[in-house]
């Protein structure tokens, strides 16, 4: 009776590998690929110390990957709200036990490994404003005051949080990222003119009493790199000279001058884009790039694919956040946006981003397999079900 149960158990798992998105599968392979082999020539052609472990994070985000899109939809659905609020609380306790690093207090340290909850909550958010959403009847949040209220709510409260700690860039990701999907969803094009009208008016508040000094001069050195070149400064004109450096083929791999003389800052993280540049050439981004819009391309298809609204909702969810980490990091690294501390999915070196896009695309795997369930709506509000 047992191996019955057990043949049975394995049979069932078996179907599912069945039905896995391998084209997603491989592409997110050959991203991590490429990100792998940088690591690897940032430490001078070892695999220590970022290389090893970032293979072996992504491993387990393989198998993180399958769990995720294992688990039934309606888990994930009904789980939406409380994950969110964990990632909340994760995100406030940040605060009280968190570890100082590079100027801010972002991490939680576990033992063994550093947890990054401003990171998780970019994820989470996307499950419970596909949970919300999926629930309501009219998705006309012009209309209906508290269709409006409810998400914004979702969505200022950890971007507050976030921005205290400080961490502004991913504050102003999680801020994007977030209306943007409520912009897909049905949120009226008047609300972003107002917002433009409002941000204009608050600026110069924000400017006096909100903003850090450090905040305020990654600004200005925007705006004036060579204001300070040994200073701020120092960071993004190093970038520029390693990204003009490369030309068109680059300088060849393990070659790259800007990084291996230690010119080029965080290499291994923010940086990373520059050093494929400088080693790889205008082709060699050319090639990860059309790596990245494809795979953005691909999850937008699958969430059109969906016939539920949270699925449809949690995979654009999903893409929209790829989509911002590749272009903020990227034009951070070019001199087009100041300075702000966003990795490179699956590229840059880290564990937490690492984890919750791996996440994320279990999600949307998950989304692809049960594609045509149709998942009924239940009640309104917050907490219905």
């Amino acid at each position: 009776m047992i191996s019955e149960k057990i043949l049975n158990f394995g049979s069932h798992i078996f179907k599912k590998f069945l039905y896995v998105n391998y084209f997603l599968l491989i592409l997110l392979i050959l991203i991590f690929s490429i990100g792998l082999g940088l690591l690897y020539s940032a430490a001078g052609g070892s695999m220590d110390p970022w290389a090893s472990k970032q293979l072996l994070r992504f491993i387990l985000s393989i198998l993180l990957f399958f769990f995720v899109s294992f688990v039934s939809i309606k888990f994930w659905l009904g789980a939406s709200y409380y994950i969110y609020f964990i990632s909340l609380l994760l995100l406030i306790s940040v605060d009280f036990i968190g570890n100082t690093g590079m100027g801010s207090q972002r991490w939680i340290n576990f033992g063994i490994f550093n947890l990054q909850p401003s990171e998780l909550i970019k994820f989470t958010i996307i499950l419970a404003l596909a949970r919300y959403f999926h629930a309501v009847k009219d998705l006309n949040l012009w209309g209906n005051i508290k269709n409006f209220i409810i998400p914004i709510t979702l969505i200022l409260l950890p971007a507050y949080i976030v921005f205290l700690q400080p961490d502004l860039g991913s504050s102003l990701i999680l801020i994007i990222a977030s209306l943007t999907i409520l912009f897909v969803i049905g949120l009226s094009i008047w609300f972003f003119v107002f917002s433009g009208l409002l941000v204009i008016v608050i600026t110069p508040f924000v400017w006096l009493f909100l903003l850090y000094d450090y905040q305020k001069s990654r600004i200005l050195t925007f705006l004036d790199p060579l204001r300070d070149p040994l200073g701020d400064g120092y960071h993004i004109i190093q970038s520029k000279i390693a990204l003009g450096s490369g030309g068109l083929f680059g300088k060849g791999f393990l070659n790259g001058s800007q990084s291996h003389l230690n010119f080029l800052p965080e290499m291994q993280t923010d940086f990373i884009f520059t050093l494929l540049a400088e080693e790889f050439g205008i082709v060699g981004t050319l090639v990860l790039l059309t790596l990245f819009i494809l795979l953005i391309f691909y999850l937008l298809i699958i969430g059109s694919l969906c016939k539920s609204r949270f699925s449809c909702f949690a995979v654009i969810g999903v893409s929209v956040n790829i989509f911002y980490y590749v272009f903020i990091n990227t034009a951070m690294v070019s001199g087009l946006i100041p300075v702000v501390g966003v990795p490179l999915p699956l590229v840059s070196y880290g564990g937490t981003s690492m984890i919750c896009v791996m996440f994320g695309m279990g999600l949307v795997c998950n989304a692809y397999i049960n594609r045509n369930l149709i998942i009924p709506r239940y009640k309104d509000g917050l907490f219905g079900w």
